[in-house]
């Protein structure tokens, strides 16, 4: 039953981003843009009254006393955040915090469907316990349960504490009594207004695609108008190729003040998906490659493996956050002989909703990347230290 809700689900999601981007035309096309635009223009309102409310205090955000650093975005996926959350985790944790990584865990898998309704029923708050994915020593859940970004970064930063709750205010108070926590990380949380205190916004920026088609959801992919960028403290360039006057200008209509950051995501190395064997990047310099990925933005993936000196002879796009199936994994392999492709490759959050398979005729590597700054390093340290010694 899960199984074919995500289906349908996919297969909506997929019809949706077609309409937004019009990539599908015709007469119903037309009119699913013109009902996304009515209701992108309710969805405006409604997010500019959520803020108001909170700025009149009439909605009540809440204070923990820790540190509180939210990474985020104006536009849903594909802007490279995963990273950019390790990175600051890495280097706070380097320099004496105690961190923890709070997630709402975005497709983990549910609670009971009936405790929800329970909770719900009797206006009560939810009491579970928030997904411990990582108490600091061992990785504890599955991509399944936790969802991949935090089963991903809890897998790449063995010391650092990775929880899961839609309610972050729950997650950050548990941190702190069970683990003794004095940095609260928010993936994903430049809208999660509920946790204030000693906060500091981090706004990423896709260079490829910034502000998206510049309309709001649903009819767009913005989940708050530019302007809102001057809630930020830090702004992250993503994906940048240096060639950034005119997207700082514009960044400097709404946000004059805040530090910029330029990165890309940098290839460290080749890591077979069942086998955990390593290969350096000039693993693929001649070969014949597959491509595999359910990420929001492949191109740049695609790219990447082109740009190590691989001919791309096969390319496989899912869904974002796609569950595979073994049979769409050997289905896959398949097409990719047929194309005489030598490897498949895929990203890293694709590789951790892989399912075991028995047939290996490919071999199958992931490509670990990490953020890499080309410019604004030393703003970055700035920001790290004004967090640790604030």
């Amino acid at each position: 039953m899960n199984e074919t809700i995500r289906a349908w689900t996919e297969v909506f999601e997929t019809f949706v981003l077609e309409v937004i981007f019009e990539q599908r035309r015709g007469k119903r096309a037309a009119l699913a843009r013109s009902v996304l635009y009515l209701l992108s223009k309710v969805f405006q309102v409604a997010v500019k009254a959520r803020l108001f409310l909170y700025s009149v205090r009439i909605l009540r955000d809440s204070t923990l006393g820790v540190q509180v650093i939210a990474v985020g975005n104006l536009t849903v996926g594909g802007t490279g955040k995963t990273p950019v959350v390790e990175k600051f985790a890495r280097e706070l944790q380097d320099q004496g915090r105690t961190v923890a990584i709070l997630s709402r865990g975005y497709r983990s898998k549910p609670p009971p469907l009936s405790k929800r309704l329970l909770n719900k029923l009797l206006f009560r708050e939810d009491s579970t316990p928030p997904r411990v994915v990582s108490d600091g020593k061992s990785l504890l859940l599955d991509s399944e349960t936790a969802g991949d970004e935090p089963y991903m970064l809890a897998s790449n930063l063995k010391d650092v504490v990775v929880l899961v709750d839609k309610d972050r205010v729950k997650s950050g108070r548990y941190a702190i009594e069970k683990f003794g926590c004095d940095t609260l990380l928010l993936d994903d949380g430049f809208q999660y207004w509920k946790l204030r205190g000693r906060r500091r916004d981090i706004v990423l920026i896709d260079y490829q695609q910034p502000f998206g088609n510049e309309l709001l959801l649903p009819r767009g992919t913005l989940r708050e108008p530019p302007s809102h960028l001057a809630r930020a403290n830090t702004i992250f360039i993503t994906k940048s190729d240096g060639n950034t006057a005119a997207l700082r200008k514009r960044i400097a209509q709404y946000n004059s003040t805040a530090s910029i950051i330029e990165c890309v995501h940098h290839p460290l190395y080749f890591e077979d998906v069942f086998t955990g064997e390593r290969r350096g990047l000039d693993f693929l310099k001649g070969k014949r490659v597959a491509s595999l990925s359910g990420i929001a933005q492949p191109e740049s993936f695609e790219r990447s493996l082109a740009n190590l000196g691989s001919e791309l002879v096969y390319s496989k796009r899912f869904a974002d956050h796609h569950r595979f199936t073994q049979q769409e994994i050997l289905n896959v392999i398949n097409r990719s002989k047929k194309r005489q492709a030598g490897i498949i490759v895929t990203t890293q959050k694709d590789a951790v909703r892989f399912p075991k398979i028995d047939r290996r005729d490919l071999p199958m590597y992931f490509m670990r990347v990490e953020i890499k700054i080309l410019s604004g390093a030393k703003d970055f340290q700035d920001c790290v230290r004004q967090i640790c010694f604030r």
